[in-house]
Protein backbone atom coordinates (compact mmCIF):
# COMPACT_ATOMS: atom_id res chain seq x y z
CA UNK A 1 0.00 0.00 0.00
CA UNK A 2 2.58 2.65 1.06
CA UNK A 3 4.44 1.71 -2.48
CA UNK A 4 0.85 3.24 -4.33
CA UNK A 5 0.05 6.11 -2.19
CA UNK A 6 3.41 6.87 -2.89
CA UNK A 7 3.41 6.54 -6.67
CA UNK A 8 0.01 8.22 -7.09
CA UNK A 9 0.09 9.69 -4.70
CA UNK A 10 -0.41 6.61 -6.71
CA UNK A 11 -3.25 5.03 -4.82
CA UNK A 12 -4.41 1.82 -6.59
CA UNK A 13 -4.73 -0.21 -3.58
CA UNK A 14 -2.17 -2.59 -4.55
CA UNK A 15 -0.62 -3.86 -1.49
CA UNK A 16 3.18 -5.38 -2.18
CA UNK A 17 4.41 -6.29 -5.51
CA UNK A 18 5.72 -9.89 -4.43
CA UNK A 19 2.43 -11.89 -5.10
CA UNK A 20 1.18 -9.44 -8.49
CA UNK A 21 0.80 -10.56 -8.61
CA UNK A 22 -11.32 -18.73 -18.42
CA UNK A 23 -10.74 -21.26 -19.68
CA UNK A 24 -13.90 -22.46 -17.85
CA UNK A 25 -16.26 -23.72 -20.26
CA UNK A 26 -13.95 -23.74 -23.12
CA UNK A 27 -11.27 -26.07 -23.50
CA UNK A 28 -13.13 -29.53 -23.07
CA UNK A 29 -12.14 -31.28 -20.03
CA UNK A 30 -11.69 -34.80 -20.97
CA UNK A 31 -11.97 -38.33 -18.90
CA UNK A 32 -9.37 -39.04 -17.10
CA UNK A 33 -8.60 -42.33 -15.26
CA UNK A 34 -9.88 -41.57 -12.04
CA UNK A 35 -13.31 -38.98 -12.46
CA UNK A 36 -16.04 -40.01 -11.43
CA UNK A 37 -17.70 -42.59 -14.02
CA UNK A 38 -21.53 -40.27 -14.28
CA UNK A 39 -20.21 -36.73 -15.19
CA UNK A 40 -17.57 -34.66 -16.50
CA UNK A 41 -17.51 -30.89 -16.36
CA UNK A 42 -17.22 -28.90 -18.86
CA UNK A 43 -14.23 -26.98 -19.02
CA UNK A 44 -12.87 -28.50 -15.75
CA UNK A 45 -10.38 -31.52 -14.66
CA UNK A 46 -10.97 -34.10 -12.24
CA UNK A 47 -8.70 -33.94 -9.39
CA UNK A 48 -8.87 -36.97 -7.65
CA UNK A 49 -7.18 -35.73 -4.27
CA UNK A 50 -4.62 -37.45 -2.07
CA UNK A 51 -1.38 -37.04 0.46
CA UNK A 52 2.03 -35.00 -0.89
CA UNK A 53 4.26 -32.59 0.82
CA UNK A 54 3.46 -28.86 0.52
CA UNK A 55 5.60 -26.00 0.28
CA UNK A 56 9.10 -25.48 -0.26
CA UNK A 57 12.32 -25.73 1.84
CA UNK A 58 14.61 -22.13 0.36
CA UNK A 59 16.25 -19.58 1.60
CA UNK A 60 15.14 -17.32 -0.67
CA UNK A 61 12.14 -18.31 -0.43
CA UNK A 62 11.15 -18.54 3.67
CA UNK A 63 7.62 -17.91 3.41
CA UNK A 64 7.08 -21.10 1.45
CA UNK A 65 8.48 -23.26 4.15
CA UNK A 66 8.96 -25.98 5.76
CA UNK A 67 7.77 -28.51 3.18
CA UNK A 68 4.90 -30.43 5.28
CA UNK A 69 2.41 -33.36 4.88
CA UNK A 70 -1.19 -32.30 3.63
CA UNK A 71 -3.85 -34.59 2.30
CA UNK A 72 -6.87 -32.84 -0.18
CA UNK A 73 -10.05 -34.25 -0.94
CA UNK A 74 -11.14 -34.71 -4.23
CA UNK A 75 -11.92 -31.58 -6.63
CA UNK A 76 -12.95 -30.35 -10.13
CA UNK A 77 -10.59 -27.29 -11.19
CA UNK A 78 -10.79 -25.26 -14.24
CA UNK A 79 -8.62 -26.34 -17.30
CA UNK A 80 -7.19 -23.00 -17.62
CA UNK A 81 -7.37 -19.62 -16.71
CA UNK A 82 -10.38 -17.49 -17.17
CA UNK A 83 -10.04 -15.62 -20.22
CA UNK A 84 -11.08 -12.21 -21.26
CA UNK A 85 -14.21 -14.00 -23.19
CA UNK A 86 -15.47 -16.40 -20.15
CA UNK A 87 -15.56 -13.19 -17.74
CA UNK A 88 -16.47 -10.39 -20.15
CA UNK A 89 -19.72 -13.40 -20.60
CA UNK A 90 -20.34 -12.77 -16.85
CA UNK A 91 -20.27 -9.14 -16.98
CA UNK A 92 -22.82 -9.35 -19.81
CA UNK A 93 -25.18 -11.57 -17.37
CA UNK A 94 -24.38 -9.73 -13.87
CA UNK A 95 -23.78 -6.13 -15.05
CA UNK A 96 -20.48 -6.35 -12.49
CA UNK A 97 -18.09 -3.80 -12.41
CA UNK A 98 -14.41 -4.69 -11.07
CA UNK A 99 -12.97 -2.78 -8.30
CA UNK A 100 -10.31 -1.50 -10.89
CA UNK A 101 -13.39 0.08 -12.84
CA UNK A 102 -14.68 1.89 -9.48
CA UNK A 103 -13.57 4.90 -8.52
CA UNK A 104 -10.96 5.97 -5.23
CA UNK A 105 -12.82 6.15 -1.47
CA UNK A 106 -11.08 9.38 0.11
CA UNK A 107 -11.21 7.37 2.74
CA UNK A 108 -9.22 4.72 1.45
CA UNK A 109 -6.06 6.90 0.98
CA UNK A 110 -6.06 9.71 2.87
CA UNK A 111 -4.18 12.70 1.67
CA UNK A 112 -4.61 11.96 -1.90
CA UNK A 113 -5.80 15.18 -3.60
CA UNK A 114 -9.65 14.24 -4.93
CA UNK A 115 -8.46 14.38 -8.35
CA UNK A 116 -5.76 11.85 -8.08
CA UNK A 117 -8.49 9.18 -6.72
CA UNK A 118 -9.51 7.92 -9.93
CA UNK A 119 -10.11 4.70 -11.22
CA UNK A 120 -7.60 2.60 -12.53
CA UNK A 121 -4.87 -0.63 -11.91
CA UNK A 122 -1.24 -0.99 -12.13
CA UNK A 123 0.61 -1.46 -15.05
CA UNK A 124 3.86 -3.22 -16.16
CA UNK A 125 5.65 -0.55 -17.41
CA UNK A 126 9.38 -1.68 -18.52
CA UNK A 127 12.17 1.31 -18.13
CA UNK A 128 14.31 1.82 -20.98
CA UNK A 129 17.83 0.73 -19.76
CA UNK A 130 19.04 -1.66 -17.07
CA UNK A 131 17.67 -0.46 -13.65
CA UNK A 132 18.64 -1.55 -9.66
CA UNK A 133 15.96 -4.58 -8.85
CA UNK A 134 15.37 -2.83 -5.43
CA UNK A 135 12.21 -1.29 -6.07
CA UNK A 136 9.55 -2.17 -7.84
CA UNK A 137 7.89 1.17 -8.70
CA UNK A 138 10.92 1.20 -11.02
CA UNK A 139 8.65 -1.22 -13.19
CA UNK A 140 5.17 -0.69 -12.01
CA UNK A 141 2.80 2.26 -12.32
CA UNK A 142 -0.71 3.39 -11.58
CA UNK A 143 -2.48 3.81 -14.83
CA UNK A 144 -6.29 5.49 -15.02
CA UNK A 145 -8.58 3.54 -16.54
CA UNK A 146 -6.18 0.61 -16.79
CA UNK A 147 -8.64 -2.82 -16.29
CA UNK A 148 -9.79 -5.45 -17.29
CA UNK A 149 -11.00 -4.43 -20.99
CA UNK A 150 -8.12 -1.59 -20.96
CA UNK A 151 -5.18 -4.14 -19.61
CA UNK A 152 -2.20 -1.01 -20.68
CA UNK A 153 -4.39 1.92 -19.90
CA UNK A 154 -7.60 3.50 -21.79
CA UNK A 155 -6.16 3.71 -25.04
CA UNK A 156 -5.52 -0.12 -24.88
CA UNK A 157 -8.12 -2.78 -25.48
CA UNK A 158 -8.37 -7.10 -25.54
CA UNK A 159 -9.35 -7.06 -29.40
CA UNK A 160 -7.60 -10.49 -30.40
CA UNK A 161 -7.36 -11.44 -26.87
CA UNK A 162 -10.25 -13.17 -25.97
CA UNK A 163 -8.10 -16.19 -25.14
CA UNK A 164 -6.08 -14.70 -22.89
CA UNK A 165 -6.24 -14.77 -19.06
CA UNK A 166 -8.60 -12.06 -17.95
CA UNK A 167 -6.34 -9.22 -15.67
CA UNK A 168 -6.67 -6.59 -13.28
CA UNK A 169 -9.25 -8.88 -11.52
CA UNK A 170 -9.09 -8.00 -7.86
CA UNK A 171 -10.02 -10.68 -5.32
CA UNK A 172 -14.02 -10.27 -4.88
CA UNK A 173 -13.83 -10.10 -8.44
CA UNK A 174 -12.74 -13.91 -8.42
CA UNK A 175 -15.54 -14.43 -5.97
CA UNK A 176 -18.26 -12.53 -7.91
CA UNK A 177 -17.67 -14.74 -11.08
CA UNK A 178 -17.22 -17.72 -8.92
CA UNK A 179 -20.40 -17.46 -7.03
CA UNK A 180 -21.79 -16.93 -11.16
CA UNK A 181 -20.36 -19.62 -11.92
CA UNK A 182 -21.35 -22.01 -9.11
CA UNK A 183 -17.64 -22.71 -8.39
CA UNK A 184 -15.34 -20.67 -6.02
CA UNK A 185 -11.86 -19.86 -5.66
CA UNK A 186 -9.19 -23.36 -4.47
CA UNK A 187 -7.68 -23.18 -1.33
CA UNK A 188 -3.79 -23.06 -1.51
CA UNK A 189 -3.43 -26.69 -0.82
CA UNK A 190 -5.91 -27.82 -3.54
CA UNK A 191 -3.75 -25.27 -6.20
CA UNK A 192 -0.64 -26.43 -5.01
CA UNK A 193 -1.35 -30.59 -5.21
CA UNK A 194 -3.54 -30.02 -8.54
CA UNK A 195 -0.21 -28.19 -10.01
CA UNK A 196 1.96 -30.55 -8.94
CA UNK A 197 0.69 -33.07 -11.66
CA UNK A 198 1.18 -36.95 -10.52
CA UNK A 199 4.22 -38.41 -12.60
CA UNK A 200 6.31 -35.49 -13.12
CA UNK A 201 5.97 -32.68 -16.20
CA UNK A 202 4.77 -32.97 -19.62
CA UNK A 203 5.54 -29.64 -20.69
CA UNK A 204 4.55 -28.02 -17.25
CA UNK A 205 5.03 -28.25 -13.71
CA UNK A 206 5.30 -31.16 -10.77
CA UNK A 207 7.44 -32.13 -7.73
CA UNK A 208 8.06 -28.63 -7.20
CA UNK A 209 10.14 -27.83 -9.99
CA UNK A 210 10.11 -24.82 -12.24
CA UNK A 211 8.28 -25.36 -15.65
CA UNK A 212 11.55 -25.16 -18.10
CA UNK A 213 11.50 -21.35 -20.15
CA UNK A 214 10.21 -23.10 -22.96
CA UNK A 215 7.31 -24.68 -21.94
CA UNK A 216 5.68 -21.81 -19.66
CA UNK A 217 4.94 -18.00 -20.49
CA UNK A 218 7.59 -16.11 -18.33
CA UNK A 219 10.06 -13.59 -18.78
CA UNK A 220 13.09 -14.15 -21.11
CA UNK A 221 15.78 -11.76 -21.80
CA UNK A 222 17.12 -8.86 -19.10
CA UNK A 223 14.48 -8.25 -16.44
CA UNK A 224 13.00 -6.07 -16.36
CA UNK A 225 13.74 -3.48 -19.48
CA UNK A 226 14.27 -6.20 -21.85
CA UNK A 227 11.66 -8.93 -22.69
CA UNK A 228 13.24 -10.65 -25.77
CA UNK A 229 10.10 -12.45 -25.73
CA UNK A 230 11.79 -16.00 -26.81
CA UNK A 231 8.91 -17.74 -25.68
CA UNK A 232 6.98 -16.56 -28.19
CA UNK A 233 5.08 -13.62 -26.05
CA UNK A 234 5.80 -10.70 -24.46
CA UNK A 235 2.88 -10.23 -22.25
CA UNK A 236 0.28 -12.60 -21.29
CA UNK A 237 -0.40 -15.71 -23.99
CA UNK A 238 -3.41 -17.74 -24.87
CA UNK A 239 -4.04 -19.81 -22.11
CA UNK A 240 -3.87 -22.88 -23.77
CA UNK A 241 -0.84 -21.80 -25.56
CA UNK A 242 1.40 -23.83 -24.07
CA UNK A 243 1.37 -28.14 -23.43
CA UNK A 244 -0.92 -28.91 -20.72
CA UNK A 245 0.70 -30.89 -17.60
CA UNK A 246 -0.09 -34.38 -16.55
CA UNK A 247 -3.24 -34.03 -15.45
CA UNK A 248 -4.42 -31.54 -18.30
CA UNK A 249 -4.22 -28.40 -16.65
CA UNK A 250 -2.56 -25.55 -18.58
CA UNK A 251 -0.57 -22.30 -17.00
CA UNK A 252 -0.23 -23.60 -13.75
CA UNK A 253 3.24 -22.10 -14.21
CA UNK A 254 3.73 -18.37 -15.55
CA UNK A 255 1.16 -16.19 -17.78
CA UNK A 256 -0.64 -14.59 -14.52
CA UNK A 257 -1.00 -15.33 -10.62
CA UNK A 258 -3.95 -16.41 -9.55
CA UNK A 259 -5.97 -15.77 -6.89
CA UNK A 260 -6.69 -18.45 -3.98
CA UNK A 261 -8.72 -18.34 -1.03
CA UNK A 262 -6.09 -18.46 1.91
CA UNK A 263 -5.42 -15.50 4.15
CA UNK A 264 -1.51 -15.10 3.49
CA UNK A 265 0.59 -15.37 6.95
CA UNK A 266 3.84 -15.70 6.69
CA UNK A 267 4.79 -18.15 9.22
CA UNK A 268 1.60 -20.28 8.63
CA UNK A 269 3.57 -24.00 6.65
CA UNK A 270 5.69 -23.29 10.10
CA UNK A 271 2.63 -23.64 12.13
CA UNK A 272 1.22 -26.98 10.10
CA UNK A 273 4.62 -28.36 10.22
CA UNK A 274 4.78 -27.97 14.03
CA UNK A 275 1.41 -29.99 14.90
CA UNK A 276 3.39 -32.98 12.93
CA UNK A 277 0.22 -34.69 11.52
CA UNK A 278 -0.41 -34.55 8.01
CA UNK A 279 -3.11 -31.30 7.70
CA UNK A 280 -6.42 -32.49 5.94
CA UNK A 281 -7.77 -30.07 3.84
CA UNK A 282 -6.12 -27.28 5.05
CA UNK A 283 -8.45 -23.42 4.60
CA UNK A 284 -5.26 -21.51 5.33
CA UNK A 285 -5.10 -18.88 8.90
CA UNK A 286 -7.99 -17.54 10.55
CA UNK A 287 -6.68 -13.97 9.73
CA UNK A 288 -3.18 -12.71 7.72
CA UNK A 289 0.07 -11.63 8.89
CA UNK A 290 2.73 -10.13 6.47
CA UNK A 291 5.66 -8.89 8.54
CA UNK A 292 6.91 -6.66 5.09
CA UNK A 293 3.56 -4.70 5.88
CA UNK A 294 1.73 -5.97 9.25
CA UNK A 295 -1.19 -3.99 9.12
CA UNK A 296 -2.47 -4.77 5.32
CA UNK A 297 -4.54 -7.80 5.36
CA UNK A 298 -3.44 -10.02 2.24
CA UNK A 299 -4.49 -13.13 0.37
CA UNK A 300 -2.44 -15.69 -1.03
CA UNK A 301 -1.60 -16.00 -4.78
CA UNK A 302 0.05 -19.05 -6.82
CA UNK A 303 1.74 -19.56 -10.27
CA UNK A 304 4.10 -16.26 -10.82
CA UNK A 305 3.21 -14.58 -14.12
CA UNK A 306 4.88 -13.86 -17.35
CA UNK A 307 6.90 -11.48 -15.60
CA UNK A 308 8.59 -14.22 -13.45
CA UNK A 309 12.70 -14.80 -13.98
CA UNK A 310 15.35 -16.13 -11.75
CA UNK A 311 16.73 -12.86 -12.37
CA UNK A 312 14.27 -11.62 -9.90
CA UNK A 313 11.14 -14.00 -8.71
CA UNK A 314 11.60 -17.31 -8.97
CA UNK A 315 7.47 -17.65 -7.65
CA UNK A 316 6.41 -19.34 -10.82
CA UNK A 317 6.81 -22.86 -8.92
CA UNK A 318 4.57 -24.79 -7.00
CA UNK A 319 5.57 -24.86 -3.99
CA UNK A 320 6.42 -20.65 -3.76
CA UNK A 321 3.37 -17.94 -2.76
CA UNK A 322 2.58 -14.53 -3.63
CA UNK A 323 0.44 -12.03 -1.83
CA UNK A 324 -1.74 -9.16 -2.62
CA UNK A 325 -4.02 -6.97 -0.55
CA UNK A 326 -7.57 -8.13 -1.81
CA UNK A 327 -8.53 -4.97 -3.35
CA UNK A 328 -5.33 -4.87 -5.57
CA UNK A 329 -4.99 -5.21 -9.34
CA UNK A 330 -2.77 -5.86 -12.00
CA UNK A 331 -1.86 -6.27 -15.33
CA UNK A 332 -0.70 -10.10 -14.80
CA UNK A 333 -3.16 -10.90 -11.62
CA UNK A 334 -6.11 -13.21 -12.45
CA UNK A 335 -7.54 -16.58 -11.17
CA UNK A 336 -8.94 -19.68 -12.07
CA UNK A 337 -11.65 -21.76 -10.21
CA UNK A 338 -12.52 -24.95 -8.67
CA UNK A 339 -15.62 -26.81 -7.86
CA UNK A 340 -16.72 -29.47 -5.02
CA UNK A 341 -16.85 -32.73 -5.23
CA UNK A 342 -20.60 -33.50 -3.59
CA UNK A 343 -19.64 -36.92 -1.77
Amino acid sequence: MKLVVAALAAAAGLAGFTGFAAGAGLAPAGRTADAPASSVTSGMVFVSGGEFSMGLDDPAYPEAGPVHRVRVGPFWIDATEVTNARFAAFVRATGYVTVAERRLRAQDFPGVPADRLVAGSVVFTPPRQAVPLDHPARWWRYEAGANWRHPEGPTSNIGGRAQHPVVHIAYDDALAYAAWAGTRLPTEAEWEYAARGRNGPRGGTAGGRPAPHHAANTFQGHFPHDDSGADGFAGTSPVTAFPPDVRGLYGMSGNAWEWVADWYRADYFATLAADGATARDPRGPAASLDPDEPGVSKRVQKGGSFLCTDEYCGRYRPGTRGKGEPSSSASHLGFRTVRTVMR
